[in-house]
């Protein structure tokens, strides 16, 4: 009996770890062992550091692309091995990955920690767990294998070496389902800015990442009959707002380097402008690939500030991307109309939309407004703190948005940051990934234990609030 005592009081600590908590622990810990193994000389050159494989593990798992190095020429064959897994990792999903493994550490089955485990994936009821993290990696899988095998029969032909094609092929197909935005090459996917195949199949991989597992499984469900009005009204709202969002992204981009001149759209035709402004407002929505120059000089300010809003944006609950999430704007939405119209309730396609909802969406995005900003205000002043180049605030604020949301943009700043602002970009890459509530209510748990227990059995009079 008494041997028994302290093997429990050994595993306690874990088994009374809250969801959020264990995420942030098992992101970390993955993070870790990335920076230890890339570092090493089997993975990469005498280039890379501490510094440079904790930068890029951070980015590779929170799927962000922001890097410091050249992934194709400082990383070995086993180093882009490396990085892809960690890709999959995160781009799969750390709460999802967090799910699967805390079914074996921490103990009960009860319908609270089933519902607990649930709100990781975003899940609305208590459906099996392992049955839907088993339908995100088989989705992810055969999507995969397929966009990599058009790459290399019709994508990446330009490449003679057949190991170096068969490996191009691989790594970007993963790169872009799980919104990624690393490339083997320096300037991302500019060479093949041209090539059809290349761009359809990028578009199309960011696209079903960005969706999400339950879009996907709502239309494979729905396929023999598949009607707009079978489906979810999830999934409804996401395809809608997503279309919305690359038609404004496409044509507003289009229309705002017509207008003020933008260098690079000047000189292209009309038929390129359409394809790169629809690639870039695809990738906009946190996968990070660039087939144009991406820079202040190539860019005018208008279409830079474009491409935030699309950034922070980003893709859907449940995908491979960040941002604050479709869902989320479309509540935003809803609630302003139904405010507008002087109702009391929040309706969505003859459905209505609880308040706990809507709290949520407000939370995200005030959160995450007010961290990007804080971000934004740390580099500015961390010029204070070492050698840095002088940016001007647009630069800052796009770089900002950028790692937060895990798109990858970068327009000349990451790599000329002192190593203070480079620890800016990791700390916004790692929380936006993660989501700011989750972060927040990891947090809030730790030191507030007590303090919740005692809420849930307290109510409040209510009062007006003049807003």
């Amino acid at each position: 009996m008494s041997s028994s005592k302290p093997v429990k009081l050994k595993l306690a600590w874990y088994r009374r770890l809250t969801v959020p908590q264990f995420t942030v622990l098992t992101g970390l810990l993955v993070i870790f062992l990335g920076t230890i193994f890339l570092s090493t000389p089997f993975c990469s050159s005498s280039k890379v550091g501490i510094w440079e494989s904790f930068f890029t593990a951070t980015s590779a798992v929170t799927v962000t692309g922001l890097t410091i190095i050249d992934v194709g020429k400082d990383l070995t064959f086993l180093g882009q091995v490396l990085l892809s897994i960690m890709l999959i990792i995160g781009g799969l999903g750390l709460m999802a990955i967090t799910t699967f493994l805390q079914g074996f550490v921490v103990s009960g089955t009860e319908l609270r920690c089933r519902l607990d485990r649930g709100k990781t994936l975003d899940e609305f009821g208590v459906g099996g767990v392992g049955r839907t993290f088993r339908g995100i990696l088989l989705t992810a899988a055969v999507l995969i294998f397929l966009g990599a095998v058009v790459l290399f029969y019709f994508g990446f032909t330009d490449i003679a070496n057949l190991q170096e094609r068969i490996w191009a092929s691989i790594f970007h197909s993963i790169s872009a389902y799980n919104n990624a935005g690393f490339a083997l090459w320096s300037e991302s996917l500019q060479n093949y800015q041209n090539n059809g195949v290349v761009n359809v199949v990028i578009i199309a991989l960011i696209l079903l990442g960005g969706l999400g597992w339950r879009v996907t499984s709502d239309l494979w469900a729905n396929r023999k009959n598949l009607t707009f009005r079978r489906l979810s009204l999830h999934t409804r709202l996401v395809i809608r707002t997503s279309f919305f969002l690359l038609c404004l992204g496409t044509f507003g981009l289009l229309l705002t380097e017509f207008i003020e001149q933008g260098p690079f759209f000047l000189s292209i035709d009309w038929n390129q402008r359409l394809l790169i402004a629809f690639f870039e407002s695809v990738s906009a929505r946190t996968a990070g690939f660039t087939n144009m120059p991406m820079s202040i000089e190539s860019i005018s300010d208008s279409g830079l500030l474009l491409l935030m809003t699309l950034m922070f944006i980003g893709a859907s609950p449940g995908g491979t991307g960040g941002g604050i999430k479709t869902t989320t704007v479309a509540a935003l939405m809803a609630a302003t109309r139904s405010t507008l119209r002087g109702e009391e309730t929040v309706v969505i396609r003859h459905r209505q939309i609880s308040d706990k909802v809507v709290l949520k969406a407000v939370g995200i995005t005030v959160g995450s407004l007010l961290f990007i900003l804080l971000m934004a205000l740390f580099i500015t002043m961390s010029s204070n703190f070492g050698s840095q180049q002088h940016f001007s605030f647009l630069e800052i604020l796009f770089t900002c948005i950028s790692a937060f949301a895990t798109v990858g943009f970068d327009i000349g700043v990451t790599q000329n940051l002192n190593t203070f602002g480079q620890l800016i970009l990791i700390v916004g890459m790692f929380v936006g990934r993660l989501g700011i509530l989750l972060l927040l209510s990891a947090i809030w748990q730790l030191l507030n234990k007590d303090r919740i227990q005692r809420q849930n059995r307290i109510g409040y009079p209510r009062e007006d609030l003049y807003v």
